[in-house]
């Protein structure tokens, strides 16, 4: 019994000084906008032109083209490509070069490059500078 009470007055101290829950956080308006729906089941982001950074360290340079919207071109390990809109099941925008094996996913809040073949992220997490 004795050890009992010992061993819950070592242990109040540390009860007691554990932080207090974090205070609520107002809501924040959304900076994606709701994107279009093509009509083919499709989304259409209205994103920029520029230079992503990647985790790694990797850099992809992307344009896009806005006269032919369904193509991009990508700057990537010192070579240009040109990617093709490939309709996706999910309707997110994937574009592809099936001859060089690439893909880019192309999402608001973050993009991949990945392998064609393997389907293995070449650079991940990248993200407008």
């Amino acid at each position: 019994m004795l050890r009992r009470a010992t061993l819950m007055m070592l242990l109040l101290p540390i009860a007691c000084a554990s932080p207090s829950p974090p205070a609520p956080v107002a809501a924040v308006e959304s900076i994606v906008e709701r994107p279009r729906n093509a009509g083919n089941g499709q989304l259409e982001f209205d994103l920029a032109s520029g230079t992503y950074v990647c985790d790694q360290g990797h850099r992809v340079d992307v344009l896009r083209d806005r006269q032919a919207g369904d193509q991009i071109h990508i700057g990537w390990t010192g070579n240009r490509y040109r990617l093709q809109r490939d309709l996706s099941f999910s309707g997110l925008p994937r574009y592809e070069d099936q001859a060089n094996g690439l893909v880019w996913i192309d999402l608001p809040w973050k993009s991949v490059l990945l392998d064609g073949r393997s389907h293995k992220p070449l650079a991940n997490d990248c993200k407008m500078t």
